[in-house]
């Protein structure tokens, strides 16, 4: 069994909106407060943090998290790679470098960014991290198993995950017919829907709803929200049977 944890369920500014003073930005609801999306995987023996964005200290701390076997990334751009350098606690109290798990294109950001941690002679206390290179193999961590979904982020390919019953996808506008064939099956899968307007990198509201009418899956979670994608009960009410939008704290078990 994999409980899963949704640490962020919203776009690259987070939800409220610097500045912003529209009726979600200003609920007074927690749903319509979104850090930027990521997700833990915990099974009986390991736990997977999936991206480590700006708001990793935080999702960290309001979810108890003591221990993460490995992070593993989507993509590199900065919402969902910023927070890698607060992998330093982990590395504390376990006495070991974390496992991370990127393709190239993501490395090679990681690298630029933090590059402090790969220099040879740096100073004690910096983050210490052992890179692994994915692509299109399965791979395992501990007793996890994930198969790699390559999606198209415009012109950006997006890793996803199918890890047992479960897919999980954000930052995507075009799936692939050979990569769609990996997400057929499951039984609950997380896709990116940004808002009820078009958008030219993320699948709008009325875009995800289509993909995922074409793949019968008993149970589906929206997240990589913006303010527009308007209130949270408003929105969860007018979706179909077993549709559902993501918030932050949310938690199942597949």
């Amino acid at each position: 069994m994999l409980d899963i944890t949704i640490l962020g369920s919203g776009t690259s500014t987070g939800v409220p909106l610097i500045g912003c003073n529209c009726e979600v930005c200003t609920s007074d609801s927690p749903k319509n407060k979104r850090l930027r999306t990521s997700i833990k995987i915990s099974s009986a023996t390991t736990t997977v943090v999936i991206d480590t964005t700006p708001d990793f200290r935080y999702q960290m701390l309001r979810t108890n998290t003591t221990n993460i076997d490995a992070v593993v990334f989507t993509h590199p751009h900065r919402d969902h790679y910023a927070g890698l350098d607060d992998i330093r606690p982990f590395n504390y109290f376990s006495h070991k470098s974390m496992a991370v798990y990127a393709n190239a294109l993501t490395q090679v950001a990681i690298k630029r960014d933090f590059y402090y941690a790969f220099e040879k002679d740096k100073d004690a206390g910096l983050p210490e991290m052992i890179l692994h290179t994915i692509d299109k193999d399965p791979f395992t961590i501990g007793d996890i198993s994930f198969t790699p979904i390559q999606v198209m982020h415009r012109e950006m390919p997006v890793l996803g995950f199918r890890i047992g019953d479960f897919t999980y996808i954000t930052d995507a506008n075009f799936i692939p017919e050979t990569e769609m064939e990996k997400i057929k099956g499951s039984k609950v899968l997380i896709l990116n829907a940004l808002r009820k307007q078009t958008h030219p990198t993320h699948y709008n509201l009325e875009q995800a709803l289509a993909l995922v009418s074409s793949l019968h899956i008993p149970k589906v979670y929206f997240t990589h929200f913006s303010h527009q994608i308007g209130l949270h009960d408003e929105v969860e009410a007018s979706l179909p049977k077993g549709i559902h939008l993501a918030y932050d704290g949310m938690q199942f078990s597949i």
